[in-house]
């Protein structure tokens, strides 16, 4: 009864929501993958059973990285497949994942839909990265007797929320679940509050503070990359959102007067929204430019907007200072610790319900600042520019904080190991 409910609640959502999906395809020319996320076309599964990771988009699949290419090492028989549900997402996994895992899409979450994906797949055990949980695909899998897993799941306030609101149909959901690896106490706290058994909660911390950075030489070819000398100062304004755009705008225009050769990478987190903050740029009078138009066009002078998929925490490499979006407006906040392993000095907004733990480890490790509003982050962008020594000193802070908590994959491919992995036959 309560899945017939929920098939026919979200079936009657994707049907008002199709024609706004018609739409960003014509207009923005966002893919449907229609066929693909109703199981249609997908190549007939393997005999041998194989792993299954899915990660939602862009943040989870870079996340899941470590994740996969462990699996690789621990099992390197075991045919490995990630999913994604946003076409950016499946650019990414195609791009890190090539000769270790296959691609395909994740289904709609509709009867028909996931038998036909998990038909093709023929999993041995899924992985959901985060806290992703499709009641009808969870059931089928239980029926199936595939056993799941949640990595590093967290629950953010707005999440933790809503799943409290039908908290009479989450209880026998989550019981599908063989094992939750949550980033935190907190988080762990939370899936129990919902229903999940404690004994299959385990706290592993968050597989993001292990993202290794880049080679030593990363920086200067960043540089090369974006036209930029190999000592001219540059921050990168990255995860940004509307309303927040103006804000560091302001800042670099403040900033630029005592700082003239200052560069600036502003990165919006949804790339459907470049033409917008390119407009908003031009319409400030100031040169600005594509990042997918560099090297070929000159950077003098011009903001440098990200228009590329996967790039930004690479970007963070050459940055002197970073400014984490999302935490300005109420959106939650981005994660700040993928500059702080960069050994970057990092501001952010008071907005970080999405990132409390990560914003308190850098705020109490001297790696980060909260900036107020749009005139703190100049005052705090300005003093950080002329202050080498500050930074450096933040740099390491963060850095040293963050590697302090490595540990969390291995706890994961623990898990995997225990729970996951079908016994020999």
């Amino acid at each position: 009864m309560i899945y017939g409910l929920y098939t026919a609640a979200f079936a009657a959502a994707l049907t008002a929501y199709a024609p706004v999906a018609v739409g960003r395809r014509l207009t923005r020319g966002v893919p449907l993958n229609v066929r693909a996320r109703l199981g249609y076309g997908q190549r007939a599964a393997s005999a041998t059973r194989a792993g299954w990771v899915h990660a939602v988009s862009v943040g989870e699949t870079i996340a899941a990285t470590p994740i996969v290419e462990g699996l690789r090492r621990l099992y390197p028989d075991l045919p490995l497949v990630v999913t994604t549900v946003t076409e950016t997402g499946a650019r990414i996994a195609r791009e890190r994942f090539a000769g270790l895992a296959a691609h395909r899409f994740f289904p709609l979450d509709l009867p028909g839909a996931a038998r036909r994906v998990a038909d093709s797949i023929n999993p041995a055990f899924l992985i959901c990265m985060e806290t992703e949980l499709w009641p009808n695909m969870l059931r089928l899998l239980a029926t199936r007797g595939v056993p799941v897993m949640i990595a590093n799941g967290r629950l953010s306030d707005r999440s933790f929320r809503r799943y409290r609101l039908v908290g009479r149909w989450m209880r026998p959901m989550l019981q599908h679940v063989r094992v939750f690896g949550m980033q935190s106490a907190e988080d762990a706290r939370r899936v129990i509050a919902l229903g999940a058994h404690p004994e299959r909660v385990v706290v592993t911390g968050n597989v993001k503070n292990e993202a290794l950075p880049e080679s030593g030489g990363a920086a200067d070819l960043w540089h090369r990359l974006l036209g930029l000398g190999p000592e001219q100062p540059v921050w990168v304004a990255g995860s940004t959102h509307r309303g927040e755009e103006e804000l560091v705008l302001e800042a670099h225009a403040a900033a630029a007067e005592r700082f003239p050769e200052l560069a600036l990478v502003l990165a919006p987190r949804h790339p459907e929204r470049v033409p917008e903050v390119l407009a908003l740029v031009r319409e400030r009078g100031v040169p600005v430019v594509r990042r997918s138009e560099l090297p070929r066009l000159g950077t003098t002078g011009a903001v440098i907007v990200l228009d590329t998929v996967g790039e930004l925490a690479q970007l963070y490499t050459i940055a002197d200072v970073v400014f984490v979006g999302g935490s300005l407006v109420p959106a939650g906040g981005h994660n700040m610790l993928e500059p702080a392993l960069r050994r970057k000095p990092v501001l952010f907004g008071p907005h970080t319900t999405n990132f409390r733990d990560a914003a308190a480890l850098v705020t109490s490790s001297g790696g980060g600042l909260v900036v107020a509003d749009g005139p703190a982050l100049t005052r705090e962008l300005v003093r950080l520019l002329g202050d080498a020594p500050l930074r450096d000193a933040m740099g390491a802070a963060g850095y040293d904080a963050v590697a302090a908590r490595h540990g969390a994959v291995r706890e994961t491919l623990a898990l995997v190991s225990r729970f996951l992995v079908p016994e020999p036959a």
